[in-house]
């Protein structure tokens, strides 16, 4: 299979190249041109594969939740990209593909907690267990004040062991009595194109869909007000 992944959901920028199981990546911090360093990004990897974006089976995106600026773009790139080269869209969560930098080949049924600040005061978590070495969302995806995360995700822990990955437990001194008993916690990470593409491809074309359904999944009602936020 092949595959042009990309992500925008945070500060990040990111894309990745799967074909037939040789992984080409590009990633750059950068607060502003976003558009600009995926398209680039885009160009140098095709060209480094020799490959043309026809060639590809289809093309995954981080689908959220994040910045309100991010997914939107995510979207729109994925799917002009997709429209011009006729190939179907593989949304992936952006939290699932954080817990996969946690559960990538870990034993099947252990556990991880992707948490990623949401500004506002409030954060995106899910929880999530390892299946065949991949992350597979074992609870819903919400978007909650730290406190309410803390009690809820204790709660499907229970006394199990489990990994964490995401700003969340670095920004909020609320999550610090469950950030304590992760291992490992990745606190610096961040969505990667490179576990939206191994998700997207472990996924498979079942959960393809045509370019116009690439829509982004915010979680919080008010983006316009999450948007302004993150601006300042």
């Amino acid at each position: 299979m092949k595959l042009l992944a990309l992500d925008t959901a945070t500060e990040w920028c990111s894309v990745a190249l799967w074909s037939d199981g040789i992984l080409l990546e590009r990633e750059m911090r950068t607060e502003r041109g976003h558009g600009d360093q995926v398209l680039a990004m885009v160009d140098e990897l095709l060209t480094q594969s020799g490959m043309r974006l026809a060639e590809l089976d289809a093309i995954a995106f981080g689908r959220g939740p994040g910045a309100f600026t991010g997914l939107r773009l995510a979207a729109s790139v994925t799917q002009g990209l997709a429209y011009s080269a006729k190939l179907p869209v593989i949304p992936v969560s952006d939290l699932r593909a954080l817990a996969q930098q946690c559960l990538a080949g870990a034993a099947d049924g252990a556990r991880a907690l992707a948490c990623h600040d949401a500004r506002m005061g409030e954060v995106y978590w899910a929880g999530f267990t390892a299946a065949g070495g991949h992350a597979s969302a074992a609870t819903a995806e919400t978007v909650a004040h730290p406190q309410v995360m803390l009690a809820a995700a204790q709660s499907w822990l229970g006394h199990a062991p489990a990994a964490g990955a995401g700003s969340g437990f670095a920004v909020y001194p609320a999550l610090a009595p469950l950030a304590a008993r992760l291992e490992p916690l990745r606190a610096d990470a961040h969505p990667r194109a490179r576990e939206v593409a191994q998700l997207a491809i472990h996924d498979g074309m079942r959960v393809a869909v045509p370019p116009e359904q690439a829509c982004p999944v915010y979680l919080r009602n008010n983006v316009a007000a999450s948007s302004a936020e993150r601006s300042n």
